[in-house]
């Protein structure tokens, strides 16, 4: 078994990127044109012009190892900017964990939003129901997870 493929669930193994690569070898030279390899990353939502990808990859066509050494490119690219997410949600979560517990209460909420000119005393909805929209386990309070959670799916 290939020990290429890594503890990400969203990884391809070295057998699925080798399935794909003879998929965009259309005439089976053993080699992808950036052409067949724009179309692949464009069906995957990402967006490269010809030049950048020239740049990207250095070469105008690649074989299955330059296609794998890209492929682990893109891979530890996105993972790091996935990784600086995280970090930036840390730090956003310890603005509203005011006491450093790890939990967002309903006051700390209000406390933090009143601070920053998001928050009307009478014209502002209530922060228990703000968190109770977010919080999956009940418990009253955001922790980590949960405030992850909001953030991501209020700023789609």
């Amino acid at each position: 078994m290939s020990s290429s493929s890594s503890s990400s669930s969203s990884s391809l193994s070295s057998n699925d990127l080798h399935r794909i690569f003879q998929k965009l070898d259309r005439d089976g030279d053993g080699r992808v044109s950036l052409g067949e390899l724009n179309w692949l990353l464009e069906r995957v939502g990402m967006q490269y012009s010809l030049d950048e990808l020239e740049n990207l990859v250095g070469n105008t066509i690649l074989d299955f190892n330059e296609f794998l050494v890209f492929y682990d490119s893109i891979s530890s690219r996105q993972k790091n900017e996935e990784e600086e997410e995280e970090d930036d949600l840390v730090k956003a979560f310890r603005v509203f964990d005011l006491n450093g517990d790890g939990f967002i209460t309903s006051d700390e909420l209000q406390s933090v939003l009143s601070r920053l000119g998001m928050w009307e005393e009478n014209g502002g909805g209530d922060c228990r129901s703000m968190i109770n929209a977010y919080d999956t386990n009940s418990d009253g309070v955001l922790d980590f997870d949960e405030f992850k959670n909001m953030m991501l799916l209020t700023s789609i």
